[in-house]
Order: structure tokens, then sequence, then C-alpha cells
């Protein structure tokens, strides 16, 4: 049976007293996140290493010798927000006017930089709790000790969150802001040199992040992944009390921080389950949040996005003779095995490009098409993994039938979760579909937990059980899955029937085969619906078209291609899915390999996921450890410069050309026309 522990009046205030510690550090790094958006409309996703990065300033500032944990409190901040002011001039601020997805992609690029750039300074290894000097010693009160630095955190934070509101409301820095944040062109008639604020307010929300950092650092180790670990409570908080709300970082922030205090302490095996489910709650009920936005935050409709169809210099036909051409490559790729490379080279690299294309693709049909961000897609990637590896532990070892349940219930989960998330759009759509996407990885890491507590008393009932499904962190895989054929041609030493070879061709099949399907409705009726709705859904709207009905079915086909994604790499995982296949990170890697190619084309993506994957193997066979920090630059690169990705450089460059052909000879002067 399912039993809580008693509760006594001095553990309950003492959980508090945890939860509003940790509330605070949550409230630091909210605010800062919430105060960037609501003034600039910037959802920065390198918010958490930000916070990271304060922390390992003030690290290095004690161990240095440079001064102690006050001096830290004040030098680390500052450093950061320097840092944040010139990320805010040099990468966000050429995006302004653009889509908001744009500042999403361009950050989670930062974040590839920076978490590299802080294992290369500081190491992999982590370190240990900052020295906090007296703060470290305890009080006692109403009978029970706690450390003095959990309620010097609690004062100090809400010192620094009153501070940060009374900068906003009442001087005239937050009097301009506010104004700029509502109208930005009429500040700058005024004489204003609104820029330079902006770039003010984003330095300021480092600091505030940074802070956290520091305030987190005192408390327990700082490692790599601080940042990644701390950005999606503070997308919870902001969500819950509204995304650029300041009272609502505050409330929010102090919620979490409480909720998960309680229920690591009563039912630890849900820890991670209820902010989610709170969090997907509140958007399905009230999107703006507890608190919503404030009354100057006017978030209008964002620019254009840009997406790389119609950009190309070649002929629908010149196109598909070269689509074709580069099938018919990878169709013999294998018969160079052993002349010309390894295995390695076809049976991984060319694999996992197939694969990651596939996935590209999937995502290209609701972003670039129907202008759906989803930060979740990697939900259905990793359902699609476990369920064609489940279906092939329990049921039958057939490597067909298991993949055609990975799709059915890729695309039952997109249906059910499209009909709920769809519901809301732009930045709210992004923000359910990433909390969709963490509820299932964490009951995926919860799910032995939730086996130990329901199935005594399923047991006691006379009913069955639950099975494993997951394992937790170890995964969950089939001994063996079978293709039912064998033999076939032989070439040499390849035999292209071969267990390895045919599992290269069912890919190869498979993806070449949704690639067709995807374009045949994109080509459709129904795809020119999609674009519609993406162009002005409003519009779309108003021609009679149920946009809802076609954004869910759009939505329920990429979840199915997701789904197959997942499950040929489950497949090539020998048959083994794990808790990684649901990590929020691939859902960005994947939108950069969209974007990197070029989105609203389904090849763009393909040929994204190629490049991405082609200079990730290229840097680390060169021992480059630090290659997802060379990746985060190209990107950011291509975000700013080539937005419309990799399809689109041959048209830029034939433009440039015809400029400059166009031109007057050095000095003739140019030809006016009456």
């Amino acid at each position: 049976m399912l039993e809580l522990p008693l509760v006594t009046a001095g553990e309950t205030l003492d959980q508090f007293i945890n939860g509003l510690t940790v509330g605070m550090v949550y409230v630091l790094l909210a605010a800062g996140l919430s105060i960037i958006f609501g003034v600039m409309d910037v959802i920065n996703f390198a918010h958490g290493e930000l916070l990271a990065l304060g922390a390992y300033f003030a690290v290095a500032i004690t161990t240095a010798g440079i001064g102690n944990f006050w001096v830290a409190l004040l030098v680390a901040p500052l450093a950061v927000a320097i840092i944040g002011g010139a990320m805010e001039r040099l990468t966000i601020r050429p995006l302004y006017g653009r889509d908001p997805l744009y500042h999403i992609l361009l950050t989670f690029g930062l974040v590839l930089i920076f978490v590299d750039a802080i294992e290369l300074i500081w190491g992999t290894q982590p370190f240990r709790p900052l020295d906090t000097g007296v703060l470290s010693g305890t009080i006692t009160i109403l009978g029970f000790q706690k450390t003095l630095y959990s309620y010097f955190v609690i004062v100090m934070g809400a010192v620094v969150a009153a501070g940060a509101w009374l900068v906003l409301e009442r001087t005239r820095f937050g009097l301009v802001v506010r104004a700029g944040s509502m109208d930005r062109d009429m500040v700058r008639h005024l004489g204003i040199d609104i820029d330079r604020y902006y770039t003010l307010v984003f330095a300021f929300g480092a600091f505030l992040a940074a802070v956290g950092g520091v305030v987190f650092a005192g408390r327990q180790s700082v490692g790599p992944g601080m940042g990644g670990s701390v950005i999606i409570p503070a997308f919870i908080v902001v969500v819950l009390g509204g995304l650029g709300s300041f009272r609502g970082a505050v409330a929010g922030g102090l919620l979490v921080g409480v909720v998960q205090s309680f229920v690591r302490w009563q039912v630890p095996f849900l820890e991670g389950l209820v902010v989610f489910l709170l969090m997907i709650g509140v958007l399905l009920i009230r999107p703006q949040g507890l608190f919503g936005s404030p009354e100057w935050h006017d978030p209008g409709e964002g620019g254009e996005l840009l997406t790389a169809a119609g950009s190309g210099v070649l002929s629908t036909r010149r196109r598909r003779l070269l689509g074709g051409g580069m099938v018919a490559v990878l169709a013999i790729a294998p018969l160079g095995i052993g002349v010309l490379y390894n295995s390695y080279v076809v049976n991984t690299i060319v694999v996992d490009i197939l694969i990651w294309g596939l996935f590209a693709l999937s995502l290209d049909l609701v972003m670039g098409y129907t202008g759906l961000v989803s930060l979740g897609h990697v939900l259905f990637y990793g359902l699609g993994a476990y369920a064609t590896v489940l279906f092939a532990v329990y049921l039958l070892p057939s490597i067909w039938l298991a993949l055609v349940a990975g799709i059915l219930v890729a695309a039952l989960i997109a249906w059910v979760v499209g009909y709920l998330s769809i519901r809301v759009s732009g930045v709210y759509f992004s923000m359910i579909t990433l909390a969709f996407a963490e509820l299932f990885a964490s009951l995926a890491l919860k799910m032995p937990g939730l086996r130990a507590q329901i199935n005594p008393t399923l047991d006691s009932l006379g009913l069955p059980t639950i099975p494993p499904l997951t394992n937790g962190d170890n995964g969950i895989g089939a001994d063996a899955i079978t293709y039912g054929l064998t033999g076939g041609p032989e070439f040499g030493d390849v035999s292209l029937l071969g267990e390895i070879h045919l599992y290269y061709y069912v890919i190869l099949a498979l993806v070449v085969g949704s690639y067709l399907v995807s374009r045949r409705l994109i080509d459709a009726p129904f795809g020119s619906v999609l674009q519609a709705i993406r162009e002005s859904e409003q519009r779309a709207s108003f021609l009679g078209y149920d946009t809802t009905m076609y954004k869910r079915r759009a939505f329920v086909v990429s979840g199915a291609l997701a789904g197959l994604a997942g499950g040929l790499r489950a497949t090539q995982n020998l048959g083994r899915a794990s808790p990684g296949f649901l990590d929020w990170l691939l859902s960005g890697e994947v939108i950069v390999m969209t974007l990197l190619g070029g989105m609203g084309t389904l090849y763009g993506p393909m040929i994204g996921a190629a490049g991405y994957l082609s200079l990730e193997e290229l840097l680390l066979s060169n021992g480059i450890d630090q290659w997802q920090g060379v990746l985060g630059i190209v990107f950011v690169l291509f975000v700013i410069f080539v937005p419309r990705g990799i399809v689109s450089i041959p048209s830029l460059v034939k433009q440039r050309m015809d400029s400059s052909s166009e031109a007057p000879p050095e000095g003739e002067p140019a030809e006016v026309s009456d």
C-alpha cells in the first residue's frame, strides 16, 4: 500500500524553509529571464548558463585567494553582467524585428558555446560548495536548527527582488524601459537611445542570474550541466507566474521551490512530475499565467518566419534529378566498404545522418510549413524508441511490427498532445510542448519507483502488476530483433542482405519513403493550407478553413515520423531505449539542424542534419573536445547572417554576383533614369 510518513509541525516548517531557500534561487534566475522577455520579447535559453558562469566566477575568486564569499557575491555578478551586455549587442540585437523563434534558436546556440567554454576553462570535475564563513553556522528557531545561510538566502533574495522591482517601477530608467517595451520607435523619436537601454536590461537580467549562481554555489557543488539543470525549472516558474511578469516570477519561484520541497519529502517518486503537470495545467487554463503579463508589456506579432522555400537556384526537375542521384549514391554506399572507407562510415555516420534527417524532416512539417515551434518534439522521438523496444520485448521481436507500433504510439500521443497544445499559440505553444516532453522524460526515470509503490497494491487486489517499462537510467532493451530476411546477393566480402547491411537498406528505404510521402502531402491542397496558416492564420480562417484541425493533423503526421526516427535509432542502438532519448537538448539539436539546412523545404533540414553531424564527426576525429562550442559558433553565425539556411547560400551568391555585374565600372557614373 502507498503510505505517507507521519509529519510534525517542526518538520513541516523545516521543509517550508528549504522550499523558500530553493525558491529564492529560482526567483533570482526567473526574475531576470522574465524581465528580459517582458521588455525585449527574448526567450533566453542561455540564461541558465549565465547562472553557471556566476557560480564558476565565484569559485575562481575564492579559490584563487582574490576574495571571500562576500567579494564573490559582488564581483561575479558584475562580470557576468558585462558578458550579458556583450551578448545582447553582438548576437541578439541584429535579430530585433524577426520572429521570436530566432531568439530561441540563437540562445540555444549560445548554450553550446557556454557549456564547452566552461569545461575548457574549469574542466569537467565539480567543485566543492563555497565557504560561506559565518553563514555556515546554525541557528535555532522554534525548536529546530537550520543553517544561517538558508535564512540569508531568503532575506537577500527578497531584498534583491524588491530592489529590482523598484528600479523598474520607480526610476526614470524603468520608465524608459517600460515605454520602449510598448513602442520602441516612439521612444527613439523622442531622442532616447533605446538600444542602449535594452543592453542594460539584458545585463541586469544576467546580473540577477549570476547572483542566483553565487547563492547556488554556497549550497551545493558547482559542476558542468548546472545551467541546463536549472533552466527548465526557471521556465516553469515564468510560465506559472506569467511570461514577462516580474511579480509572477517571484510568486512562481517561491511556489515551485516549496512544492518541490514538500513533494521530495512526502512522495519522492513523484518529484519532477508534479511541477510539470502544474505547468501544463496553467498553460491550458490560463496561458498568461497566474499574474499575466504586466500592463506595459506588448509583445506584438513579431517578424516574418524566414523559410528557405523558393530560395533555390535549381529548377524542380534538376532538384529531382539531384535527389535521385543522391539516393543512388547512398544505395551503393555499402559497396565501398573496405575499398574507399571502413564500415563505420556507412553503418554509423551515414545511418546517423539518415535517422536525424528523418527527425528533422518531421519537425519541418510543423515548424517550417505550419509555423509551430515545438520545443518538445523529442517526446515523439523518445516514445517511438520505447514503444518499438517494448513491442519487441513483450510481444514479437519483428522489426517491422515493432516499428509500426512505435509509429502508432507516437501518433496517438501526438494527437493527444496536439489536441491540448494547439489551443495556445506562439511562445505558449513552445512552452507547453516542452512541458509535455519533460513530463514524459521524468516519468521514464521515475517508473521503477512508481512500480515499486503501485505493484504491491495491485497484487493485493489480485490485479495484474505493471511489468518493467523503462528501468529508469538503465534503460530497457530487446535481446534480438529479427528482420525476417536472410541471404541475398554478395559483392566480394559485402552481403547486401546480411544483418548489418539489411538494416542500412531498411533505414534508407524508410527515410526516402517518408520524404516522398511528406512531399506528396505538402504538394497537395493540405500543404497549401498549412503554408497559408504559417503566413497568416487569421486570413486562412477567414477563408473558411478550420485552422486548428489542419494544425492538429500536421502535428500528428509530424509526431508519427519522429516516432519512426526514434524507433530506427533504438534498433540501431542494439534494440535499447533509455531516458537519453527524451533529453530536451535533442529537441534543440534537431531545431538547429532544421534551421541550419533551411526550413520549409523538407530536404533542407535533411541537408542540415548531414552538415551538423559531418562537422561534429570532423571535429571529433581531429581531437577537438569542444566540438559543441564550434558547432554553436557556426549556428549562431547562420542564425544572424544566413537565417534561411544552407540551401539559400547559392541564391545569396547569385544575387551578390548579379548585383556586382549590374554595378557601373569604377570611375564611371551610374545611369540615371528619368
